[in-house]
């Protein structure tokens, strides 16, 4: 079965509330002595993001209907637009519960909010941490390719 898409009409979320809260990966085991031992659970951890959108009517009235049909009331997954520390990109995300709202703004939209799933969490492929400087000089590789190599 196929993923589902964000829909074009659904903007991006606001800024404000908006951050990534990621599940430990860590067990801890505690001894009678009072030392403990940390050990790696899984490897594979969701992350939780808090996202508020600013609808205008019509915007509003096809979320929630998106909501209730197009997720089957939000335990599907999707893929959803989202900002990391790795960009802006589609992540598989769905909702944790309902969402808040809609609640009037000032400006007579609908802010709607609520807590997204990731269902892992953003990171770099494996082997980016042995050759960060590749990673970290990107946008200068970038910038020399395309103004100093010919085209082809």
């Amino acid at each position: 079965m196929a993923l589902i898409m964000q829909p074009q009409w659904l903007p991006e979320p606001l800024r404000e509330g908006y951050g990534l809260r990621h599940v430990s990966p860590m067990k801890r085991a505690t001894f009678v002595s009072g030392r403990s031992l940390p050990r790696r659970a899984y490897t594979s951890t969701p992350t939780q993001v808090e996202v508020r959108w600013l609808l205008d009517d019509a915007t509003a009235a096809l979320f929630e209907k998106w909501f209730q049909e197009g997720l089957e009331d939000g335990v599907s997954w999707f893929a959803c637009r989202l900002r990391t520390p790795l960009g802006m990109d589609y992540y598989k995300s769905r909702f944790v519960d309902i969402y808040d709202g809609p609640t009037l703004s000032a400006g007579n939209d609908w802010i709607y909010t609520a807590q997204l799933e990731m269902y892992q969490r953003p990171l770099l492929a494996d082997g980016w941490s042995e050759y960060p400087e590749g990673f970290l000089r990107a946008a200068v590789i970038d910038v020399a390719a395309n103004r100093e190599w010919p085209a082809a």
